[in-house]
Protein backbone atom coordinates (compact mmCIF):
# COMPACT_ATOMS: atom_id res chain seq x y z
CA UNK A 1 0.00 0.00 0.00
CA UNK A 2 1.24 3.49 -0.85
CA UNK A 3 1.09 6.04 1.95
CA UNK A 4 1.33 9.83 1.90
CA UNK A 5 2.17 12.21 4.71
CA UNK A 6 -1.11 14.07 4.21
CA UNK A 7 -3.16 10.89 4.61
CA UNK A 8 -1.37 10.00 7.86
CA UNK A 9 -1.77 13.56 9.20
CA UNK A 10 -5.49 13.59 8.34
CA UNK A 11 -6.04 10.21 10.03
CA UNK A 12 -4.59 11.39 13.34
CA UNK A 13 -6.13 14.86 12.98
CA UNK A 14 -9.55 13.19 12.76
CA UNK A 15 -8.86 11.03 15.83
CA UNK A 16 -8.27 7.77 13.99
CA UNK A 17 -5.90 5.09 15.17
CA UNK A 18 -2.78 4.92 12.99
CA UNK A 19 -2.07 1.50 11.52
CA UNK A 20 1.26 -0.25 11.99
CA UNK A 21 1.97 0.25 8.29
CA UNK A 22 1.26 4.00 8.50
CA UNK A 23 3.53 4.39 11.53
CA UNK A 24 6.37 2.36 10.02
CA UNK A 25 6.18 4.32 6.78
CA UNK A 26 5.98 7.83 8.24
CA UNK A 27 8.83 7.34 10.74
CA UNK A 28 11.09 5.83 8.09
CA UNK A 29 10.14 8.45 5.49
CA UNK A 30 10.79 11.29 7.94
CA UNK A 31 14.19 9.84 8.86
CA UNK A 32 15.11 9.67 5.16
CA UNK A 33 13.86 13.21 4.47
CA UNK A 34 10.89 12.15 2.33
CA UNK A 35 8.45 13.58 4.86
CA UNK A 36 9.23 17.26 5.42
CA UNK A 37 9.62 18.96 8.82
CA UNK A 38 6.39 20.91 8.37
CA UNK A 39 4.50 17.68 7.71
CA UNK A 40 5.93 15.91 10.75
CA UNK A 41 5.19 19.07 12.78
CA UNK A 42 1.54 18.79 11.79
CA UNK A 43 1.47 15.11 12.72
CA UNK A 44 3.18 15.75 16.05
CA UNK A 45 0.55 18.38 16.88
CA UNK A 46 -2.24 15.97 15.89
CA UNK A 47 -0.69 13.36 18.24
CA UNK A 48 -0.38 15.99 20.97
CA UNK A 49 -4.08 16.87 20.64
CA UNK A 50 -5.58 13.42 20.00
CA UNK A 51 -3.06 11.08 21.61
CA UNK A 52 -2.06 7.54 20.70
CA UNK A 53 -3.16 4.33 22.39
CA UNK A 54 -0.64 1.92 23.94
CA UNK A 55 -0.40 -0.22 20.79
CA UNK A 56 0.25 2.84 18.59
CA UNK A 57 2.87 4.12 21.02
CA UNK A 58 4.61 0.75 21.13
CA UNK A 59 4.66 0.59 17.32
CA UNK A 60 5.93 4.18 17.05
CA UNK A 61 8.76 3.23 19.43
CA UNK A 62 9.48 0.10 17.38
CA UNK A 63 9.73 2.18 14.20
CA UNK A 64 12.14 4.65 15.84
CA UNK A 65 14.33 1.78 17.08
CA UNK A 66 14.41 0.35 13.56
CA UNK A 67 15.54 3.69 12.14
CA UNK A 68 19.08 2.89 13.33
CA UNK A 69 21.32 0.28 14.90
CA UNK A 70 20.69 -1.79 18.01
CA UNK A 71 23.58 -2.71 20.28
CA UNK A 72 24.25 -6.29 21.33
CA UNK A 73 25.80 -6.32 24.79
CA UNK A 74 27.46 -9.71 25.30
CA UNK A 75 29.53 -8.74 28.33
CA UNK A 76 29.36 -11.72 30.68
CA UNK A 77 27.05 -10.06 33.21
CA UNK A 78 23.33 -9.28 33.40
CA UNK A 79 22.77 -5.82 31.85
CA UNK A 80 20.48 -3.24 33.44
CA UNK A 81 20.08 0.47 32.78
CA UNK A 82 18.41 3.40 34.51
CA UNK A 83 16.79 6.52 33.10
CA UNK A 84 15.64 9.66 34.91
CA UNK A 85 13.21 12.13 33.41
CA UNK A 86 15.37 14.92 34.87
CA UNK A 87 15.38 17.25 37.81
CA UNK A 88 17.35 19.68 39.94
CA UNK A 89 20.38 18.26 41.75
CA UNK A 90 19.66 14.87 40.17
CA UNK A 91 23.15 13.42 40.16
CA UNK A 92 21.95 9.90 40.99
CA UNK A 93 23.42 8.25 37.87
CA UNK A 94 26.94 9.11 39.06
CA UNK A 95 26.95 7.01 42.25
CA UNK A 96 24.32 4.55 41.00
CA UNK A 97 26.10 3.11 37.94
CA UNK A 98 29.30 2.12 39.79
CA UNK A 99 27.30 0.88 42.79
CA UNK A 100 25.19 -1.49 40.68
CA UNK A 101 28.31 -2.60 38.81
CA UNK A 102 30.06 -3.32 42.12
CA UNK A 103 27.07 -5.56 42.96
CA UNK A 104 27.64 -7.68 39.85
CA UNK A 105 25.58 -6.17 37.02
CA UNK A 106 26.71 -4.35 33.89
CA UNK A 107 25.33 -0.82 33.52
CA UNK A 108 25.41 0.71 30.01
CA UNK A 109 24.35 4.26 30.87
CA UNK A 110 23.99 6.35 27.69
CA UNK A 111 23.31 9.87 28.92
CA UNK A 112 22.69 13.38 27.67
CA UNK A 113 23.38 17.05 28.33
CA UNK A 114 21.33 19.57 30.24
CA UNK A 115 18.96 22.12 28.75
CA UNK A 116 17.23 24.82 30.78
CA UNK A 117 16.82 24.25 34.52
CA UNK A 118 17.59 20.50 34.52
CA UNK A 119 21.20 19.35 34.59
CA UNK A 120 22.83 16.87 32.22
CA UNK A 121 24.87 13.88 33.38
CA UNK A 122 27.54 14.40 30.70
CA UNK A 123 27.98 18.06 31.70
CA UNK A 124 28.60 16.99 35.28
CA UNK A 125 31.18 14.35 34.38
CA UNK A 126 32.99 16.68 31.97
CA UNK A 127 33.93 18.75 35.02
CA UNK A 128 36.44 15.94 35.76
CA UNK A 129 39.77 16.72 34.06
CA UNK A 130 40.39 14.50 31.04
CA UNK A 131 37.08 12.61 31.12
CA UNK A 132 35.53 11.99 27.71
CA UNK A 133 31.92 11.32 26.81
CA UNK A 134 32.32 10.01 23.25
CA UNK A 135 33.06 6.28 23.05
CA UNK A 136 32.80 3.82 20.20
CA UNK A 137 30.56 0.77 20.52
CA UNK A 138 33.65 -1.43 20.90
CA UNK A 139 34.91 0.79 23.74
CA UNK A 140 31.52 0.63 25.49
CA UNK A 141 31.49 -3.18 25.33
CA UNK A 142 35.12 -3.47 26.46
CA UNK A 143 34.53 -1.16 29.43
CA UNK A 144 31.40 -3.05 30.47
CA UNK A 145 33.44 -6.26 30.49
CA UNK A 146 36.39 -4.79 32.42
CA UNK A 147 34.67 -2.31 34.78
CA UNK A 148 30.97 -3.16 34.70
CA UNK A 149 29.78 0.41 34.17
CA UNK A 150 30.00 3.05 31.48
CA UNK A 151 28.42 6.51 31.33
CA UNK A 152 28.78 8.09 27.90
CA UNK A 153 27.02 9.85 25.03
CA UNK A 154 24.74 7.85 22.77
CA UNK A 155 26.21 6.91 19.41
CA UNK A 156 24.72 8.69 16.39
CA UNK A 157 23.47 5.39 15.00
CA UNK A 158 20.98 4.77 17.84
CA UNK A 159 17.40 5.82 16.99
CA UNK A 160 18.27 8.63 14.53
CA UNK A 161 14.54 9.22 13.98
CA UNK A 162 14.28 10.30 17.60
CA UNK A 163 17.10 12.81 17.23
CA UNK A 164 15.28 14.52 14.35
CA UNK A 165 11.86 14.40 15.99
CA UNK A 166 13.16 15.57 19.38
CA UNK A 167 14.58 18.74 17.84
CA UNK A 168 11.35 19.34 15.95
CA UNK A 169 9.14 18.90 19.03
CA UNK A 170 11.28 21.42 20.89
CA UNK A 171 10.31 24.21 18.48
CA UNK A 172 6.71 23.25 17.70
CA UNK A 173 5.06 23.18 21.14
CA UNK A 174 4.68 19.40 21.16
CA UNK A 175 7.28 18.42 23.76
CA UNK A 176 4.61 17.52 26.34
CA UNK A 177 2.87 14.80 24.26
CA UNK A 178 3.16 11.71 26.47
CA UNK A 179 3.25 9.18 23.59
CA UNK A 180 6.11 11.12 22.01
CA UNK A 181 7.97 11.52 25.31
CA UNK A 182 7.61 7.83 26.09
CA UNK A 183 8.67 6.64 22.64
CA UNK A 184 11.62 9.06 22.64
CA UNK A 185 12.95 7.71 25.94
CA UNK A 186 12.28 4.06 25.25
CA UNK A 187 13.52 3.94 21.64
CA UNK A 188 17.01 4.95 22.79
CA UNK A 189 16.97 2.70 25.85
CA UNK A 190 15.77 -0.38 23.96
CA UNK A 191 18.25 0.23 21.10
CA UNK A 192 20.98 0.41 23.75
CA UNK A 193 20.54 -3.33 24.30
CA UNK A 194 20.18 -3.72 28.09
CA UNK A 195 18.04 -6.61 29.33
CA UNK A 196 16.34 -4.65 32.11
CA UNK A 197 15.52 -1.01 32.81
CA UNK A 198 14.51 1.05 35.83
CA UNK A 199 12.94 4.47 35.26
CA UNK A 200 13.01 7.36 37.71
CA UNK A 201 9.99 9.48 36.78
CA UNK A 202 10.21 12.80 38.62
CA UNK A 203 7.14 14.75 39.72
CA UNK A 204 6.98 18.27 41.17
CA UNK A 205 7.98 21.86 40.43
CA UNK A 206 11.51 20.96 39.33
CA UNK A 207 10.38 18.08 37.13
CA UNK A 208 9.10 17.95 33.58
CA UNK A 209 5.88 16.42 34.90
CA UNK A 210 4.42 18.83 37.47
CA UNK A 211 1.44 16.73 38.61
CA UNK A 212 1.25 13.19 39.96
CA UNK A 213 -1.39 12.27 37.37
CA UNK A 214 0.92 13.37 34.53
CA UNK A 215 3.88 11.51 35.99
CA UNK A 216 1.85 8.36 36.56
CA UNK A 217 0.54 8.44 32.97
CA UNK A 218 4.09 8.77 31.63
CA UNK A 219 5.44 6.03 33.90
CA UNK A 220 2.65 3.68 32.85
CA UNK A 221 3.33 4.38 29.17
CA UNK A 222 7.07 3.79 29.61
CA UNK A 223 6.57 0.49 31.43
CA UNK A 224 4.01 -0.68 28.85
CA UNK A 225 6.43 -0.01 25.97
CA UNK A 226 9.22 -1.83 27.80
CA UNK A 227 7.06 -4.90 28.40
CA UNK A 228 5.94 -4.92 24.75
CA UNK A 229 9.63 -5.04 23.75
CA UNK A 230 10.59 -7.83 26.14
CA UNK A 231 12.31 -5.72 28.81
CA UNK A 232 12.10 -6.34 32.54
CA UNK A 233 11.11 -2.80 33.50
CA UNK A 234 10.06 -0.78 36.55
CA UNK A 235 9.29 2.90 37.14
CA UNK A 236 9.68 4.74 40.43
CA UNK A 237 7.71 7.97 40.87
CA UNK A 238 9.93 10.27 42.93
CA UNK A 239 9.51 13.74 44.38
CA UNK A 240 11.18 16.71 42.68
CA UNK A 241 9.56 19.61 44.52
CA UNK A 242 12.82 20.20 46.45
CA UNK A 243 16.36 19.96 44.99
CA UNK A 244 17.88 16.50 45.42
CA UNK A 245 20.79 16.66 47.81
CA UNK A 246 22.55 19.93 48.58
CA UNK A 247 24.55 20.51 45.38
CA UNK A 248 23.09 21.87 42.13
CA UNK A 249 25.50 22.35 39.23
CA UNK A 250 28.25 20.32 37.60
CA UNK A 251 31.49 20.02 39.61
CA UNK A 252 29.56 20.51 42.86
CA UNK A 253 27.33 17.54 42.02
CA UNK A 254 30.34 15.38 41.18
CA UNK A 255 31.83 16.26 44.57
CA UNK A 256 28.59 15.30 46.32
CA UNK A 257 28.40 12.03 44.36
CA UNK A 258 31.93 11.16 45.50
CA UNK A 259 30.85 11.81 49.11
CA UNK A 260 28.05 9.28 48.63
CA UNK A 261 30.41 6.73 47.09
CA UNK A 262 32.73 7.15 50.07
CA UNK A 263 29.95 6.36 52.53
CA UNK A 264 28.67 9.87 53.30
CA UNK A 265 26.57 12.44 51.49
CA UNK A 266 23.02 13.73 51.98
CA UNK A 267 20.50 11.14 53.15
CA UNK A 268 18.04 11.76 50.30
CA UNK A 269 20.71 11.12 47.65
CA UNK A 270 21.87 7.99 49.46
CA UNK A 271 18.33 6.68 49.96
CA UNK A 272 17.29 7.18 46.34
CA UNK A 273 20.56 5.72 45.04
CA UNK A 274 20.06 2.62 47.17
CA UNK A 275 16.37 2.26 46.26
CA UNK A 276 17.11 2.46 42.54
CA UNK A 277 20.05 0.07 42.92
CA UNK A 278 17.83 -2.45 44.72
CA UNK A 279 15.23 -2.25 41.95
CA UNK A 280 17.88 -2.57 39.21
CA UNK A 281 19.47 -5.59 40.86
CA UNK A 282 16.07 -7.20 41.35
CA UNK A 283 15.24 -6.70 37.67
CA UNK A 284 18.66 -8.11 36.74
CA UNK A 285 18.15 -11.18 38.94
CA UNK A 286 21.05 -10.37 41.29
CA UNK A 287 20.87 -10.79 45.06
CA UNK A 288 23.04 -8.18 46.79
CA UNK A 289 22.83 -5.43 49.42
CA UNK A 290 23.71 -2.13 47.73
CA UNK A 291 23.72 -0.26 51.04
CA UNK A 292 26.40 -2.61 52.38
CA UNK A 293 28.40 -2.39 49.16
CA UNK A 294 28.19 1.42 49.30
CA UNK A 295 29.50 1.41 52.88
CA UNK A 296 32.33 -0.99 51.99
CA UNK A 297 34.02 1.36 49.52
CA UNK A 298 33.73 -1.10 46.60
CA UNK A 299 31.43 1.25 44.71
CA UNK A 300 33.98 4.08 44.98
CA UNK A 301 36.73 1.82 43.60
CA UNK A 302 34.47 0.96 40.65
CA UNK A 303 33.81 4.68 40.13
CA UNK A 304 37.54 5.42 40.01
CA UNK A 305 38.12 2.64 37.46
CA UNK A 306 35.20 3.88 35.35
CA UNK A 307 36.53 7.46 35.32
CA UNK A 308 40.07 6.31 34.46
CA UNK A 309 38.78 4.07 31.65
CA UNK A 310 37.31 7.17 29.99
CA UNK A 311 40.48 9.26 30.33
CA UNK A 312 39.57 11.08 33.53
CA UNK A 313 41.58 11.58 36.68
CA UNK A 314 39.41 10.69 39.71
CA UNK A 315 41.98 12.25 42.05
CA UNK A 316 42.26 15.61 40.26
CA UNK A 317 40.84 18.71 41.96
CA UNK A 318 37.45 19.71 40.59
CA UNK A 319 36.93 23.20 39.10
CA UNK A 320 35.93 25.99 41.47
CA UNK A 321 34.07 29.10 40.38
CA UNK A 322 35.83 32.42 40.97
CA UNK A 323 32.94 34.26 42.59
CA UNK A 324 30.57 33.44 45.44
CA UNK A 325 27.45 35.05 46.87
CA UNK A 326 25.66 34.00 50.06
CA UNK A 327 21.87 34.19 50.44
CA UNK A 328 20.89 34.43 54.11
CA UNK A 329 17.71 33.62 56.01
CA UNK A 330 15.48 36.72 56.22
CA UNK A 331 14.06 35.78 59.63
CA UNK A 332 14.20 33.26 62.47
CA UNK A 333 12.20 30.08 61.92
CA UNK A 334 12.00 26.88 59.94
CA UNK A 335 12.71 26.58 56.25
CA UNK A 336 9.27 25.55 54.98
CA UNK A 337 9.92 25.73 51.23
CA UNK A 338 12.87 25.44 48.86
CA UNK A 339 11.45 25.29 45.36
CA UNK A 340 13.36 23.01 43.00
CA UNK A 341 12.44 24.97 39.89
CA UNK A 342 13.57 28.30 41.37
CA UNK A 343 16.92 26.83 42.42
CA UNK A 344 17.37 25.11 39.06
CA UNK A 345 16.74 28.30 37.08
CA UNK A 346 19.09 30.24 39.36
CA UNK A 347 21.87 27.68 38.83
CA UNK A 348 21.25 27.81 35.08
CA UNK A 349 21.57 31.60 35.11
CA UNK A 350 24.81 31.35 37.06
CA UNK A 351 26.25 29.33 34.16
CA UNK A 352 25.63 25.73 35.26
CA UNK A 353 23.16 25.12 32.41
CA UNK A 354 22.42 26.23 28.89
CA UNK A 355 19.56 27.86 26.99
CA UNK A 356 20.56 26.30 23.64
CA UNK A 357 22.20 22.96 22.98
CA UNK A 358 25.30 24.63 21.56
CA UNK A 359 25.88 26.88 24.60
CA UNK A 360 28.87 26.15 26.87
CA UNK A 361 28.48 25.52 30.60
CA UNK A 362 30.67 26.62 33.48
CA UNK A 363 31.90 23.51 35.30
CA UNK A 364 32.30 25.33 38.62
CA UNK A 365 29.02 27.25 38.59
CA UNK A 366 26.11 26.19 40.76
CA UNK A 367 24.38 26.44 44.10
CA UNK A 368 24.96 24.75 47.44
CA UNK A 369 21.79 24.42 49.52
CA UNK A 370 23.08 25.05 53.02
CA UNK A 371 19.64 24.27 54.49
CA UNK A 372 16.74 22.05 53.44
CA UNK A 373 13.04 22.20 54.39
CA UNK A 374 12.58 21.33 58.05
CA UNK A 375 15.87 22.93 59.16
CA UNK A 376 15.67 25.64 61.83
CA UNK A 377 17.43 28.88 60.89
CA UNK A 378 18.38 32.11 62.59
CA UNK A 379 17.99 35.43 60.83
CA UNK A 380 21.14 36.09 58.80
CA UNK A 381 22.20 32.43 58.76
CA UNK A 382 23.54 31.26 55.35
CA UNK A 383 20.81 29.57 53.31
CA UNK A 384 22.25 29.26 49.79
CA UNK A 385 25.77 29.64 48.40
CA UNK A 386 25.86 30.81 44.76
CA UNK A 387 28.97 30.16 42.66
CA UNK A 388 29.81 31.53 39.21
CA UNK A 389 32.62 32.75 36.99
CA UNK A 390 30.40 35.61 35.78
CA UNK A 391 29.40 37.84 38.72
CA UNK A 392 27.12 39.86 36.44
CA UNK A 393 24.84 36.80 36.44
CA UNK A 394 24.22 36.95 40.20
CA UNK A 395 21.37 39.53 40.12
CA UNK A 396 19.42 37.43 37.61
CA UNK A 397 19.98 34.33 39.74
CA UNK A 398 18.74 36.16 42.83
CA UNK A 399 15.69 37.28 40.88
CA UNK A 400 14.98 33.63 40.02
CA UNK A 401 15.15 32.73 43.70
CA UNK A 402 12.63 35.42 44.69
CA UNK A 403 9.68 33.56 46.20
CA UNK A 404 11.54 30.27 45.95
CA UNK A 405 12.03 29.83 49.69
CA UNK A 406 9.97 30.58 52.81
CA UNK A 407 10.63 30.76 56.53
CA UNK A 408 7.80 29.82 58.90
CA UNK A 409 7.14 29.25 62.62
CA UNK A 410 6.79 25.46 62.33
CA UNK A 411 8.58 22.72 60.45
CA UNK A 412 6.70 21.41 57.39
CA UNK A 413 5.33 17.88 57.32
CA UNK A 414 7.77 15.38 55.86
CA UNK A 415 6.96 14.16 52.35
CA UNK A 416 8.05 10.80 50.89
CA UNK A 417 10.88 10.82 48.38
CA UNK A 418 9.57 7.71 46.62
CA UNK A 419 5.86 8.11 45.89
CA UNK A 420 5.05 4.88 44.05
CA UNK A 421 6.52 2.03 42.02
CA UNK A 422 5.05 0.61 38.81
CA UNK A 423 6.40 -2.74 37.60
CA UNK A 424 5.92 -4.50 34.31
Amino acid sequence: MTHTAVDVIRAKRDGDRLTDAQIDWVVDAYTRGVVADEQMSALAMAIFLNGMDSAETARWTHAMINSGEKLTLDVGRPTVDKHSTGGVGDKITLPLAPLVAACGAAVPQLSGRGLGHTGGTLDKLEAIPGWRAQLSVDEVVAQLRSVGAVICAATSGLAPADKKLYALRDVTGTVEAIPLIASSIMSKKIAEGAEALVLDVKVGSGAFMKSLDQARALATALVSIGVDHGLRVSALLTDMSVPLGRAVGNAVEVAESIEVLRGGGPSDVVDLTVALAEEMLSRAGISASPREVLASGEAYETWARMIRAQGGDPDAPLPLARHEHVVTAPADGYLTKLDAYAVGVAAWRLGAGRARKEDPVQPGAGILCLAKPGDRLAEGQPLLLLRTDTPDAIPAALDSLSGGYDIGPAAPAATPLIIDTIRG
